[in-house]
């Protein structure tokens, strides 16, 4: 394994950006009344959420899950705090934010953080009546390790310095005699390599299914997913350009490939049969998986996507695909209905199924959240090896 006894560069700047929110958040709450709490779950399931700024003239909730965002109201007598009351929500994780006069915001009151290099954010869940499937349960619990490592592909790292996590299931035997599956799993743009952790809850998830005898016990890596780091540094507007896209697939490929994949072969009891090996990711992650998976069947055998990020040359670099030439044991490929991204993906489907192209085509109720890929995979994870 790669030494961890220093902190990249790039780790120290992502450290730094998340270090200073909470700080600030530190602040913040002392600096308002102690009996000011900034979200209050009750017995229902709805939520009270409230934001403390007397000067703004206009707060608005924005939530995951909500097709638009919710108005606050400005308490007479509250010295300027904002509230609204959500209706009754399933139990999940809800991600959140204020807008303040036009500007987002995130709560200064609460110190769960959504970590993201663009949109950073809060989380609060909302339990049920047992613990879920994404929460830690009295179950043996996994490892999840984060490794370093200089690379010589991936473009605009500080230091060359970028990174993966990976989770070890429960009684995880480096001497095993049969070598463990591995799933490799990416995570979205503007996330960061943290995410599918520290907001998806894939450890929890895993621990669970592990638990419940609903998946086998195999590894998970969760690396930084960019290709060049001006993809996400350069803002939204780079998937209006299918050549940037494509560049930042096609970097990230290789960086996978020749870098990740053999350390992570090195330094775990993993099997590098092709029929031990999937891939899956969200949004750009689902893009990447996609493109890989599909362009490298003799590395993969199992391919998923959720709420993938299509619609751009994805066929054109598929043409020769066609019938079971890529030999899957599983291609599957999810989406919200809600998601601005189903009727690329519902494209994306049809043309291979014309290529008579094995598919399992999954759509469920939701948005590009979270709530949608926790569930997405649980279900993909049942379903290999």
């Amino acid at each position: 394994m790669e030494p961890r006894q220093s902190l990249p560069k790039t780790a120290g700047t992502i450290a730094i950006a998340l270090i200073m929110p909470v700080f600030m958040a530190a602040l913040a709450y002392g600096q308002q009344p102690a009996s000011f709490q900034s979200n209050e779950v009750h017995a229902d399931g709805s939520i009270t959420f409230r934001y403390q700024d007397p000067a703004a003239s206009k707060v608005l909730l924005r939530l995951d899950g909500a097709s638009k965002p919710l108005a606050m109201e400005k308490d007479k007598d509250s010295d300027g705090v904002w509230t609204v009351v959500t209706p009754p929500l399933p139990p999940q994780i809800y991600g959140y934010g204020f807008e303040v006069d036009g500007r987002p915001e995130f709560d200064p009151k609460n110190p769960v953080i959504k970590p993201n290099l663009i949109f950073v954010g809060n989380m609060v869940t909302v339990p049920g009546s047992v613990p879920q499937l994404w929460e830690s349960r009295d179950v043996p619990h996994g490892t999840v390790h984060h490794h370093f490592y200089t690379s010589k592909v991936a473009l605009g790292l500080a230091g060359g310095q970028s990174e993966y996590y990976v989770y070890t299931p429960p009684g995880y035997d480096p001497k095993r005699r049969k070598p463990y599956p591995v799933l490799y799993l990416l995570h979205g743009w503007s996330d960061m390599a943290a995410a599918w952790t520290a907001v998806g809850q894939a450890n929890f998830i895993f621990d669970n299914l592990i638990a419940e005898g609903k998946v086998k016990p195999m590894l998970v890596v969760m690396p930084l997913g960019y290709g060049d780091m001006k993809f996400v540094n350069s803002g939204f507007g780079v998937w209006d350009d299918d050549a940037v896209i494509d560049h930042n697939v096609a970097l990230f490929s290789q960086a996978l490939l020749t870098e990740i994949l053999p350390r992570v072969e090195s330094a775990y009891r993993v099997s590098k049969d092709r029929n031990d090996r999937a891939i899956t990711g969200l949004s750009m992650g689902g893009l990447e998986s996609l493109t890989i998976g599909l362009t490298h069947p003799g590395q993969f055998g199992w391919v998923g996507g959720f709420s993938s990020a299509l619609g751009h040359r994805e066929k054109d670099q598929l043409a020769t695909l066609h019938g079971n030439s890529a030999n899957l044991h599983l291609l599957w490929i999810a989406c919200g209905t809600e998601d601005d991204l189903i009727t690329p993906n519902r494209g994306f489907v049809a043309w291979l199924k014309s290529n008579n192209v094995p598919v399992t085509a999954v759509e469920t109720p939701g948005m590009h959240t979270w709530m949608v890929w926790r569930e997405n995979l649980a279900r993909f994870a049942s379903l290999l090896f």
